[in-house]
């Protein structure tokens, strides 16, 4: 984009930028990844070179990347906080009487490195005075892509969820992921490690669990035009019994309203445990 005093700004594709030149020094990105300052001259052929503190190297136009403000920060490393917030009021009288209120918290830190999440969500349902839903989530997610589609990660998330006689939930984990599409508006990434599962139950009747175990994961991101669409799913087995495990999966879509900031969500949350408490279903939808 080239900002003029005749037309505005104007969108230039770069495969039809012929040559470079710049009075005074900028930041250069190139398709390496190679960072260098300094002022730009045009050489033949779509050659540029670029005169630094540190010397001058030669390059063409279609391996720059980006360029920037000189001594300023790569936009993509920058590390910027985001921040999200959503909430669910739903209700229902006449023949039955039924209060829904859900909400969720999200802050992201994000750059082309790694990404930090830390979030929270409630949910509580009443039907006819009786709870049908009390559930708590509090959880933390890092991931560092260390080598091209290759990463590691840590999480840990934590709650409660009365309704199924969990008093206190928690699950640790840590271990490599892998991006099978890696695009700028789509990611598919596989998740394998191992973790640490701790569920404890307010009826004595019902065994705690108290086990390692292993950790497998997807987590997709799609955007389309101004919407987003969100995936993630975690399947944790223990390691003491493969047949008690827990599925837990979330998918939803956002789409932008007249204000870019507020989005309306549609989505569906799926908590699969293969061992419940006496009386409880294995299943929960919402």
């Amino acid at each position: 984009m080239v900002a003029t005093d005749f037309a505005g700004q104007i969108t230039i594709k770069q495969s039809e930028v012929v040559s470079l030149a710049t009075d005074a020094p900028i930041a250069v990105r190139l398709a390496s990844g190679t960072r260098f300052d300094g002022r730009l001259t045009a050489g033949a052929g779509g050659g540029i070179q670029i005169a630094g503190t540190d010397g001058t190297i030669s390059t063409t136009v279609d391996k720059v990347a980006a360029t920037w403000a000189a001594g300023a920060v790569d936009p993509l490393v920058a590390r910027h906080w985001a921040y999200e917030a959503s909430v669910d009021v739903s209700g229902k009288t006449g023949n039955r009487e039924q209060i829904g209120t859900a909400g969720e918290l999200r802050a992201t830190l994000k750059t082309t490195q790694d990404t930090l999440q830390f979030f929270s969500s409630y949910n509580r349902q009443v039907s006819d005075g009786a709870k049908s839903a009390d559930q708590l989530k509090v959880g933390v997610d890092y991931q560092n892509n260390f080598a091209g589609r290759y990463s590691w990660y840590m999480r840990d998330e934590g709650g409660f969820d009365r309704v199924k006689d969990v008093e206190l939930y928690n699950i640790a984990a840590a271990g490599v992921g892998f991006d099978v599409v890696k695009e700028p508006k789509r990611t598919l990434t596989g998740r394998a490690g191992l973790s640490f599962r701790y569920e404890g139950y307010k009826s004595p009747a019902t065994a705690d669990v108290k086990s390692a175990g292993l950790d497998l994961g997807i987590n997709s991101d799609l955007e389309f035009g101004n919407s987003k669409l969100v995936t993630r799913l975690a399947y944790v087995p223990t390691f003491e019994d493969f047949a008690n495990y827990r599925v837990m999966h979330e998918s939803h879509c956002q789409i932008p309203l007249a204000h870019p900031a507020w989005k309306l969500r549609l989505g569906v949350s799926n908590d699969y445990n293969s061992t419940p408490p006496a009386g409880v279903e294995k299943l929960d939808t919402a």
